[in-house]
């Protein structure tokens, strides 16, 4: 597991689509060491990782690609053929996706097996060269002592969250954690309104924010805006060369809520999906 956070870190480079990055791995962790392992694919050869895939969902596998390994036929073929027949334990029968955001022979070697473009995505960028700007609210770094309110932010702002102190701990406990941070940003009368986490892939590397969520009760006052620009700020301050992310088409206001925080939006990109 500590090698497949280390190859991802290495494969963020400026000017990718948003790939999977070692923050997703690490966001998933908050289910145990044990569990993300059991999500975690790799693709090796001659002892060089050459694809991660974690298995997002029983019916999802997110794969990201070493920067030269996007046209190696051959891995392709094997990923294809493994990602096709269930008994090779990536991905059930039945109806299920993919999300690979680099196009390479991968991805046109599952639509010309009958794979179909599925859920559109908006990834957005913001350049953390120049500074970035205050963000008008008070932040802070949530620690142990403060896993509560975190938490608590979580679970008002995404309906279902099982989001709980357990699964901090447990994710502050993977190997991505060292280079993440929780933030959670306060109104005028000192009550948590939203939340975030930052994850960094080094200095010089492009930084992850995932996930980022306003409190239920607390929305529509810019708290969204001001906490992303907050998680950019932390990025730039632990040397990330840029701020990404990445967030369903269909979801309209997040989209604007990045672009207010400065996030420029790239093109869509489009999941696969197999159908039963």
């Amino acid at each position: 597991m500590g090698e497949a956070v280390r190859v991802l870190r290495r494969w963020q480079h400026d000017g990718a689509p948003v790939p999977l990055h070692p923050g997703d791995l690490g966001w998933h962790w908050r289910f145990g060491a044990e569990e993300t392992a059991r999500a975690v694919r790799t693709w090796s050869r001659d002892g060089t990782i050459l694809a991660v895939g974690l298995v997002d969902s029983p019916g999802l596998v997110r794969i990201g690609f070493a920067p030269d390994a996007g046209r190696d036929e051959e891995l392709a073929r094997q990923m294809a053929d493994d990602l096709t027949r269930p008994e090779r334990g990536v991905l059930p029968p039945g109806s299920v996706g993919v999300e690979s955001r680099s196009d390479g022979v991968f991805r046109e070697l599952l639509l010309a097996s009958g794979w179909d473009l599925d859920e559109p995505w908006t990834p957005l960028r913001r350049d953390l060269t120049e500074p970035v700007a205050d963000c008008g609210v008070r932040v802070e770094t949530i620690g142990p002592e403060q896993v509560h309110v975190r938490v608590a932010v979580q679970r008002a702002a995404f309906d279902g969250s099982t989001f709980t102190d357990e699964r901090w701990h447990a994710m502050a406990t993977g190997p991505a954690y060292a280079d993440a941070r929780c933030l959670v940003a306060y109104d005028d009368h000192g009550v948590a309104v939203a939340a975030a986490t930052v994850w960094s892939a080094g200095p010089g590397r492009p930084g992850l924010l995932e996930p980022m969520g306003v409190h239920r009760d607390h929305r529509g006052h810019g708290y969204g805006t001001a906490i992303t620009v907050a998680a950019a700020a932390t990025l730039r301050g632990m040397g990330s060369s840029s701020a990404i992310v990445c967030t369903p088409s269909a979801n309209v206001g997040a989209v604007a809520t990045y672009r207010s925080a400065g996030f420029y939006q790239l093109p869509d990109v489009l999941d696969l999906r197999r159908n039963a």
